[in-house]
């Protein structure tokens, strides 16, 4: 069973930076394609980005967050991280990692294309 365990949010002043992680258990993590997604209060979930599994190895990110945010892997930890800098309040939502262990372009955005998620974890960009 594929478990994800968010870690790494907290609150932070507007202008500054956050790393989130996500370590998977039960499987091993660049064998997954692992997306971010948060949801605002009141907002629907939204895509933030993601990273397909090895074979595909290509990196997405939403517009609004193209060029602060950033995903990387560290296989050894089986880990997925999430830097975000230049943090503005727009980004504070609870975030969430998912998985999957296929790798299909047409719905790395959507959802509906990851079987396994996290428990979310907040993160508040207020002064």
């Amino acid at each position: 069973q594929v478990q994800l365990v968010e870690s790494g949010g907290g609150l932070v002043q507007p202008g500054g930076s956050l790393r989130l992680s996500c370590t998977v258990s039960g499987g091993t993590v660049s064998r997954y394609t692992v997306g971010w997604f948060r949801q605002a209060p009141g907002k629907e979930r939204e895509f933030v980005g993601a990273l397909r599994r090895l074979g595909a190895n290509t990196y997405h990110y939403a517009d609004s967050v193209k060029g602060r945010f950033t995903i990387s892997r560290d296989n050894a930890k089986n880990t997925v991280y999430l830097q975000m800098n230049n943090l503005n309040p727009e980004d504070t939502a609870v975030y969430y990692c998912a998985a999957d262990a296929e790798s299909i372009l047409s719905v790395v955005r959507l959802e509906t294309g990851y079987r396994y998620w996290g428990q979310g974890t907040q993160v508040t960009v207020a002064s």
